[in-house]
């Protein structure tokens, strides 16, 4: 039955998508006696931690539980006390654990601290499961940059357009409402001047119920955006205007909306310096990111480095044409050996569409 409620508590972290980054997704259970007596899951950043939500929950009917939660408890004070002692404090008979936490401010602490009080402690179930399910967290504490996921949408013939730019929509409903998913889910999205510039889009997440609305990150080396641009008027969420240094002067002089934050990165070879960039949102907390931009922007992302996973949709449609766009450009690779490897995680029918995720290796 182990297996059963670490699934369990699995789903329950999901709930949290879209409103705890940078913290983990974190669920816990309390199974007493085979039944559930509670459980819990981090729901907001700032607030309980899924271990403190249970045992809240449990009171006194927590001694002598076990408690299944998939990432380790915490052992360090931050926004709330540590879980690991409130496991202590309630007297549970053991403790099932997915997978410790990477956090140099955890590192096994948690489990460490739980044994010592004479609380049986399991660590390793379903851990591949977990760390599929924080894999941006679990970079981010690691690296301290963005776990960046490429958005792409293909026909068969792999063209993201026509040969005159004309791209809506390749892809079918379905597809579509699960990119705005995803916009809810992740921290940021993020596009070049060319996209913004042709599509002006919105780039907001719109679902019905309540939404978090990612930040939305904009490459604009001389800070040309039209200042009418959605962007840049639109304040249903925050915009970071990505500028070149030299642009910095003359757009401090400028009345911008409050929702805009202007951010100068470093250049390189007369590009904005992307891994500047990704080391200048890990220090704003921005642990994920979406690109949803062109061929351009994607390939140098990937030559970069930069992205660690790529989401396509591909429709059912041939467009043709040598000169149509395609999703990564750039100058590409002379031979196939020297190709970009993925491992695919994830396939499956979406609408009239084709999901693909693959991890880069």
């Amino acid at each position: 039955m182990d297996q059963h409620w670490m699934k369990r508590a699995l789903e329950l972290a999901e709930l949290g998508k879209g409103w705890v980054s940078p913290n983990p997704l974190v669920g816990a259970v309390l199974v007493k006696d085979g039944e559930v007596i509670a459980e819990g899951w981090h729901k907001k950043f700032g607030g309980p931690h899924a271990e403190a939500v249970a045992l809240a929950i449990a009171g006194e009917q927590a001694k002598g539980a076990t408690l299944y939660v998939n990432l380790e408890p915490c052992s360090h004070y931050g926004k709330t006390p540590p879980c690991a002692d409130a496991i202590i404090c309630h007297k549970l008979a053991r403790v099932v654990v997915a997978m410790e936490d990477p956090n140099p401010k955890v590192a096994g602490r948690g489990i460490e601290r739980i044994r010592e009080a004479g609380i049986e402690v399991e660590v390793g179930l379903m851990e591949k499961e977990a760390s599929a399910l924080n894999r941006s967290f679990l970079h981010f504490i690691t690296h301290g940059t963005p776990y960046c996921i490429m958005k792409t949408a293909v026909t068969m013939d792999g063209k993201t357009g026509t040969a005159t730019g004309d791209s809506q929509w390749i892809t079918g409903e379905a597809s579509r409402k699960q990119v705005h998913r995803m916009r809810h889910e992740l921290d940021a999205i993020l596009v070049g001047k060319g996209t913004a510039l042709a599509d002006n889009p919105r780039l907001t997440a719109r679902l019905e119920g309540e939404i978090a609305q990612p930040i939305r990150i904009v490459l604009d080396k001389r800070g040309e955006l039209p200042r009418t641009h959605h962007l840049l008027v639109n304040g249903e969420a925050k915009t970071i205007w990505a500028v070149g240094e030299q642009a910095m002067p003359d757009l401090k002089q400028e009345a911008i909306a409050s929702h805009v934050e202007i951010l100068a990165v470093n250049e390189v070879d007369g590009h904005l310096d992307l891994k500047d960039l990704f080391e200048k949102l890990g220090r704003k907390n921005i642990a994920s990111v979406l690109l949803e931009s062109g061929g351009g922007l994607n390939a140098a992302m990937l030559e970069a480095g930069l992205v660690q996973e790529v989401l396509l949709f591909m429709a059912p449609k041939i467009v043709g044409g040598e000169n149509a766009k395609t999703a990564v450009e750039g100058p590409g690779i002379s031979i196939l050996a020297n190709c970009l490897n993925l491992e695919f995680t994830e396939i499956r029918p979406i609408g009239l569409d084709l999901m693909i995720r693959g991890r880069v290796r």
